[in-house]
């Protein structure tokens, strides 16, 4: 196959998050977004070192388990939802299969791998969304929703999506009406020229609380201030099942296309909204980090509850924190619990939480996790790890190894960061011991994986003693740098090597190499492979240096 031709094939399985494999003849093509046991028709836009990769043109043949009915007319269209016309059932065993597709090969001890654990809600069970403002076309009418699939200006008004409430749905078309009505311009992505940019909408599943925040720039304020009174009167009169608990301004003037504070106004009610999870109560502001599954976050940190196991009298870390969810559910019989998180609203609401909670033990810290380890000086019992989606810095892990923590409970939202972190922790004394996925984000790519690790503990095995003597130190003591092996090969060869081969065949023979973290944050970024001819050259100066 070559770049530009089209193909037809069955995708035979979905690697992680959303990469279809698609059998063609004798060769297998990477679709994104396409599912397993469609027939598919696309076009190879990517062909390097024997690996094709496609683009998605058609479904030819839907799987034999999609469904047609109960599917939100913006499936397919939209990209949030990935797999919703799959049975729940199939949904979580694609997830299942791929959390120990990436982390059974990196293991390398048995452990136990439990089964996936399913959202109490396979629908509208998201307590958070973040719409952007645009247009579906060039220059058309005002829309409010989520980007196209593949995408960066397109916006699909989502009046009809799934894994939100109707409250969300309402608010949402509500806004658009009213700010179309008013002929208030969004804020164009290309030109940066205009006004509306996102709504960020909150509601509580136990409490019921919805929190809404306008964020636009700070161009034609004066004009947007005149509209904002009768926006929330508008707001008010909704149906909804929910309470209205409180409705912010925000101004955002930054180029980039998130969602930034760079300064809010309380229109009406307060800033923040209650939630409540496993007995304990926390206070949400727009911008803080809380899990987007309200009951989907009871059984995640249900199960993290349970890996952790007996907290009386321990010191626990809970680093990446957060609004201190974790360390509050472990901070009851804990001698003290200490968590670091680089958001410092996110470490002010957690500082309010333990006290509305009445949990005097909970310390919470801001800052990089990299750079405030530095000031924690007691060796902890129990270590909690909830790092975003690239997972821990490598420089962070280094330094959180060195505590010695005999327990870590590893909390991952992508599978593979968390495969790559564990490569670090068991070459540095940390066993596997039990790892569970859990369902966060039904009809999505997205899982969450908690994982047990344990520290070898020198009290449970034997001593031995060996006399130096007998001991053979040639191997040991010919390593050769890269630069001796780069030298060796080109004075017997006349070939140049790079370090990055070197690697790739030290790695191949069984030598231990540090993990490389120079590499694209782009998963789909390939590096080059090391040639037949230089493997070889590689191989022989390796033996010549007695290191295989």
């Amino acid at each position: 196959m070559k770049k530009g031709q089209e193909f037809t094939g069955q995708v035979i399985r979905m690697d992680f998050p959303n990469k279809g494999i698609v059998q063609v003849e004798e060769e297998l093509v990477t679709v994104k977004n396409a599912l397993p046991g469609q027939v598919i028709r696309g076009v190879v836009n990517k062909k390097r070192g024997g690996r094709a990769e496609g683009r998605l043109l058609e479904v030819v043949t839907p799987a034999a388990c999609e469904k047609k009915e109960g599917v939100c007319k913006h499936f397919g269209t939209c990209g949030g939802c990935l797999n919703q016309s799959f049975p729940y059932e199939e949904q979580l065993r694609i997830k299942e299969e791929q959390v120990r597709h990436l982390l059974e090969p990196v293991v390398t001890e048995p452990f136990e791998f439990e089964p996936i654990q399913p959202s109490p809600k396979e629908s509208e069970y998201r307590n958070k969304m973040e719409y952007t403002f645009g247009d579906e076309v060039k220059e058309g009418p005002l829309t409010l929703g989520l980007h196209k699939r593949g995408s960066f200006y397109d916006i699909l008004t989502v009046e009809d999506c799934r894994i939100t409430d109707g409250d969300f749905r309402l608010i949402l078309t509500a806004t658009r009406d009213f700010f179309a009505e008013k002929a208030i311009p969004y804020f164009h992505r290309g030109t940066h020229i205009g006004v509306l940019r996102h709504l960020l909408v909150r509601k509580a599943a136990k409490t019921g609380q919805i929190l809404v925040d306008l964020v636009t720039s700070t161009q034609e304020l004066e004009r947007t201030k005149e509209c904002l009174a009768e926006y929330v009167s508008c707001l008010q009169q909704l149906p909804l099942t929910g309470t209205l608990t409180g409705v912010l301004h925000t101004v955002n003037d930054s180029i980039a296309d998130v969602i930034r504070n760079d300064g809010t106004t309380l229109l009406f009610g307060r800033d923040y909204i209650e939630e409540e999870l496993l007995g304990l109560k926390f206070r949400i502001t727009p911008f803080s980090f809380f899990q987007t599954n309200s009951l989907g976050a009871e059984v995640l940190y249900s199960k993290a509850r349970e890996y952790v196991g007996e907290t009386k009298d321990a010191t626990i870390y809970d680093l990446y924190s957060g609004t201190g969810t974790i360390a509050q559910m472990l901070a009851p019989v804990a001698k003290s619990v200490t968590g670091v998180e680089i958001v410092e609203e996110a470490v002010k609401a957690a500082k309010e939480n333990a006290a509305y909670n009445n949990l005097p033990n909970c310390h919470f810290l801001a800052g990089d996790v990299l750079k405030v380890v530095d000031e924690l000086t007691e060796t902890p019992d129990i270590m909690v790890l909830d790092p975003p989606r690239d997972g821990i810095h490598p420089k962070a892990i280094e330094k959180l190894i060195n505590f010695g923590c005999p327990k870590i409970v590893y909390i991952s939202c992508k599978a593979s960061s968390l495969a790559r972190d564990l490569v670090i922790l068991q070459a540095r004394g940390y066993r596997v011991e039990k790892v569970c996925p859990v369902d966060m984000f039904p009809a999505t790519a997205n899982v969450e994986t908690v994982c047990l690790l344990s520290k070898l503990n020198a009290k449970q095995h034997i001593e031995i003693s060996l006399d130096m003597d007998e001991l053979d130190l040639t191997s040991a003591e010919k390593k050769a740098t890269y630069q001796e092996i780069k030298d060796y090969i080109l004075e017997h060869t006349g070939l140049k090597v790079s370090s990055l081969y070197i690697a790739q065949v030290k790695q191949k023979c069984g030598i231990i190499e540090r993990e490389n973290y120079n590499k694209p944050k782009s998963e789909d970024a390939r590096q080059p492979q090391c040639p037949p001819e230089k493997e070889k050259a590689i191989k022989e100066a390796l033996k010549h240096f007695g290191m295989i």
